[in-house]
């Protein structure tokens, strides 16, 4: 169906309007809400003990949660690709559990299987907490962002193929060379794409961690918690929206660096580094 000019002009009017009443105005009345008191006010705000530490938490978790995703991811996404054995599609279809379970649900899960009551109960006799502590806010995190590095390294993996890491190892090249050599500078676009993901879903994570966490400022909140904090339990109003304005700043620049990458990615052509022979 070929659309006329006043025809396409009036969708793009729809989906801009449909996309300020979702999106725009309700980030303008934050951010007027926010820096309306002025900068100073906004600058108090988020440098309070338990903002820094909110910050801080989510920082930590960020740094912890994407190395592993990344070494589990690549992997992952390496057997799904060259592998072939019973299971696979089963597997396949676990890696996109995340997007299909809500993350109450995942919550809950983790409560059963690492509470005090659950699978792994008998850890808190040992000195080691996991539920309503860090470890397990991070476990959460592990499990919602965990499908971001797979879904973006693995067709990436399709497309390059076999042929250059063949013969590499034709060559003599061992496993760790070729795959450091040839397949990581192959997947590297695809790879970082699914980091900055990864960065951002482990951000702005709420209804996992809120369940496995105490919620307790300094010790287990991070800035998503802080906010929601701020609003329901404080009422303070206003820090919860120079919170939410904070948290809002650095999904931005994760944002723009996905754009970004987005943009060169297509751009980018595989010319990996032929490995040498060490024989």
């Amino acid at each position: 169906m070929i659309l006329t000019t006043p025809a396409k002009l009036a969708l793009r009017v729809v989906a801009l309007v449909y996309l300020a009443v979702l999106l725009a105005f309700p980030i303008l009345t934050i951010l007027w809400r926010t820096f309306a008191p002025g900068l100073d006010v906004f600058w108090a705000s988020i440098r309070t003990p338990a903002a820094i530490s909110a910050l801080n938490l989510s920082l930590l978790i960020v740094a912890i949660v994407v190395p592993l995703n990344v070494v589990f991811g690549v992997v992952t996404a390496l057997v799904l690709v060259r592998g072939r054995f019973p299971g696979r599609r089963l597997l396949s279809g676990v890696v996109d559990l995340p997007f299909a379970v809500s993350p109450i649900v995942v919550g809950v899960a983790l409560i059963m299987l690492w509470g005090s009551q659950g699978w792994f109960g008998g850890l808190e006799t040992l000195g080691i907490r996991v539920i309503f502590s860090v470890p397990g806010m991070v476990i959460a995190t592990i499990f919602v962002t965990l499908p971001f590095v797979v879904r973006e390294v693995e067709p990436v993996l399709r497309e390059i193929g076999t042929e250059q890491e063949q013969a590499a190892t034709t060559l003599g090249a061992s496993g760790w060379q070729t795959f450091s050599r040839i397949t990581l500078p192959a997947i590297r676009w695809g790879l970082t794409y699914g980091i900055v993901l990864t960065v951002a879903r482990a951000l702005g994570e709420f209804g996992a961690v809120i369940m496995v966490s105490s919620g307790f400022p300094g010790v287990s909140q991070t800035l998503t918690l802080l906010v929601h904090s701020r609003y329901i339990d404080d009422h303070n109003t206003y820090g919860a929206y120079a919170a939410a304005t904070l948290l809002m700043m650095i999904a931005i620049v994760t944002l723009l660096l996905m754009t970004l990458l987005d943009r060169k990615r297509p751009a980018a052509h595989f010319a990996p580094t032929p490995a040498r022979s060490h024989s």
